[in-house]
């Protein structure tokens, strides 16, 4: 009969592509873990695992049961939830995911208020790009993600929480400066700094700017929006930067104007998503409810950060 463990090796297995890493994670040996999906494959009489010399490979057969045996399993441990807590009741470990973009600006005066409002909560953070959030939150490896919405994946159900405005941010010396708001041909002229590939912020920004050609995904990309605002400072472009950012990022002495766009201005939802079979839906409720106490609401008048 197929077991729990039989699926969650293979989970493991399907995530390291690697027998001996995959029997590590697991906290088993090697020939166990082996052993197990070889009665599996003999179970539902199927080849889920090539054996390679470069490694490991799923077949397609294999991805399909790894995909389902994933939401078997976080279906699993949604149930255990259930069991464990009171309805409403914000306590216990929460594991919380959240892109790049929002976390530094969002969390810092989020945890201080989640300590005093719910004492008995437990937070753990994971910090990575959109595609990897929604992956480990189907598989049950999250509970819940603060990402940019919208969201598609039919396992998921989300929540809106804010929006977060754009502004364009320029050197302070620059003919852009001179001007009392941002406009889309100032972006055509200058170089646009973005987040590298892979950023959910970057897409957004070159949506906006109607830029979403192949030179334009190939242009310099940071790991960071503090990386970006340096290179802004020193006249090797333009950006634009999240309000929520504002503050953390643009300090006096950084010599950047900052300039909002007419209405409507570019922006993005900010959200939470979580799965649909999950429990906690009330608790998230609150959480999302504390994110939007504490979101910083920078000042709106543009100006020179120096």
């Amino acid at each position: 009969m197929v077991s729990l463990r039989q699926f969650r090796y293979l989970e493991s297995l399907a995530e390291t592509r690697h027998f001996g890493r995959a029997a590590e994670a697991c906290a088993v040996s090697q020939p166990a873990l082996s052993m197990q999906i070889k009665e599996l494959e003999e179970e539902l009489k199927l080849s889920l695992v090539e054996r390679r010399k470069s490694g490991v490979a799923l077949t397609e057969k294999g991805e399909e049961v790894a995909k389902r045996a994933r939401t078997i399993l976080a279906s699993v441990r949604d149930l255990i939830d259930f069991a464990k807590r009171e309805e409403g009741v914000l306590a216990g470990v929460l594991k919380l995911g959240s892109i790049p973009s929002i976390a530094p600006y969002l969390l810092p005066a989020a945890l201080p208020e989640v300590q005093h409002r719910f004492p008995a909560l437990a937070l753990q953070l994971r910090e990575t790009v959109t595609e990897t959030l929604v992956r480990e939150l189907v598989s049950g490896d999250l509970d819940v993600i603060l990402i940019a919405l919208p969201i598609d994946d039919p396992e998921v159900e989300t929540q809106y929480l804010f929006d977060d405005i754009f502004v364009l941010a320029t050197k302070a010396t620059s003919k852009n400066a001179r001007t009392r708001g941002a406009t889309v041909d100032m972006l055509a002229d200058e170089r646009l700094l973005l987040l590298e590939e892979g950023h959910c912020l970057r897409d957004q920004a070159l949506s906006y700017c109607h830029m979403m050609t192949r030179e334009a995904r190939e242009s310099f990309g940071a790991s960071s929006l503090a990386t970006i605002v340096q290179m802004v400072t020193n006249g090797y472009g333009v950006t634009l930067l999240p309000e929520m950012a504002v503050d953390s990022e643009v300090h006096r002495g950084g010599d950047i104007r900052l300039l909002h766009f007419p209405k409507p201005e570019p922006k993005r939802e900010i959200g939470l998503a979580w799965r649909k079979t999950s429990p906690r839906k009330a608790e998230f409720a609150q959480f999302g409810k504390l994110l939007c106490d504490v979101v910083p609401k920078p000042r709106r008048k543009g100006g020179r950060r120096r």
